[in-house]
């Protein structure tokens, strides 16, 4: 999954209790990437990881792992997954997907990112 981060959202949000944020397109997208592994076991797990130029970079990947401490929140059926060491970073964050010219995959609008790189794969 490609990841950018994203400065507005144009979709309909409903808010989680971790405070992470996944719109109504991008649950549409995730259900149907899901739907297309076959495998109803499946979550989206959001983590921040050490790396990219600007220190800390986002990672998106479907799990079906249970850790110690995640946090879980469910948006119209599709389960977000957010550790516990990554809450405090995404705390507030949404998570969209784009299908743009000028941008496409999913996108991450953090208010805790104070700098973000160029190609912005990572932040600070």
């Amino acid at each position: 999954m490609t990841t950018e981060a994203h400065t507005e959202s144009t979709e309909a949000t409903t808010a989680a209790p971790t405070g992470v944020i996944l719109t109504d397109v991008a649950a549409v997208k995730v259900k149907g990437l899901i739907e297309q592994e076959g495998r109803d076991d499946l979550r989206l797990r959001i983590a921040v990881q050490p790396g990219g130029c600007s220190g800390l970079r986002y990672q998106l990947f479907f799990d079906e792992r249970s850790l110690d401490g995640d946090v879980v929140s469910d948006f119209d059926g599709v389960e977000v997954v957010v550790d516990r060491m990554s809450s405090p970073y995404l705390a507030g964050a949404t998570i969209d997907f784009a299908d743009r010219i000028d941008a496409q995959g999913f996108t991450i609008d953090n208010p805790n990112a104070q700098n973000s790189c160029a190609c912005g794969d990572s932040f600070h």
